[in-house]
């Protein structure tokens, strides 16, 4: 009887930590800031967010408001903290983690192009491919079909005068890193669901490294939900750019 009950006591050991292992991350953006709306290249720099951005995260947060989160983290940008701040206080859960902050999570870095306008980093990129560069983005999908993240990057870190912009091993390597931790801080707490408020590059970059089978290139606007399913060392994309609640809230 006894080696019974040390079977059985191994057996619901194993299941407790397997179950520990299931989490759902949720992938949220910034809500639009200033650099969004006048047009400059934002990565590692930052801005506040607009009126409208405060909005969007605001409706993220109600509509993800029933959603009890074990951690929360954003990248270590204004813009980000504040939107995870903002999503977080619309929570209706006993549930609200602190915001820790993970700059492996950050956009992009854009070096010596940061702050300045869009057409001067994107158009001799959009030009190579003959696509026409549009400041409402309209023509970004068109642009991304013929030329791949890790092209980009490079492209972007070879035409930086300064040296400074980062490449995509570099970029890919600190998002592993981040996405990596938020699995294991989060599955230290018992696993569950996991807030994470990065970026519009940063984002698509992530599900490219995690998800590249189920990830198609999905626009990944303001305040958008993704959702990353993670069990036993598996990703499972659930939604990608949902940006729903902020239609349904206007």
């Amino acid at each position: 009887m006894n080696i019974l009950h040390l079977l059985f006591g191994i057996i619901f050991l194993f299941s407790q930590q397997a179950m520990a292992k299931e989490i759902d991350i949720y992938l949220i953006r910034h809500g639009q800031t200033m650099f969004n709306l006048t047009g400059q290249v934002q990565g590692w720099s930052d801005s506040p967010l607009t009126e409208k951005g405060i909005f969007q995260a605001k409706a993220a947060g109600r509509g993800v408001a029933k959603v009890a989160f074990t951690t929360a983290f954003s990248s270590d940008a204004g813009r980000a903290r504040k939107t995870a701040q903002l999503i977080l206080a619309e929570n209706k859960t006993a549930s609200k983690p602190p915001v820790v902050e993970l700059a492996a999570l950050r956009e992009w870095g854009y070096g010596g192009f940061e702050g300045k306008d869009d057409a001067e980093l994107w158009q001799p990129l959009f030009d190579s491919k003959q696509v026409e560069f549009r400041k409402d983005w309209s023509t970004w999908e068109r642009f991304t079909s013929l030329m791949s993240d890790r092209e980009i990057a490079d492209a972007i870190a070879r035409n930086d005068k300064t040296g400074m912009a980062e490449d995509y091993a570099h970029i890919t390597a600190r998002l592993r890193e981040g996405i990596n931790q938020v699995i294991k801080e989060t599955d230290a707490r018992g696993g569950g669901n996991s807030l994470v408020v990065s970026h519009g590059s940063a984002i698509p970059t992530i599900l490219a490294l995690f998800t590249p089978e189920q990830y198609h290139g999905e626009s990944i606007g303001n305040a958008s939900l993704t959702i990353l399913h993670y069990s036993d060392g598996i990703f499972t994309l659930k939604t990608a750019g949902d940006t729903r609640y902020l239609e349904e809230q206007k």
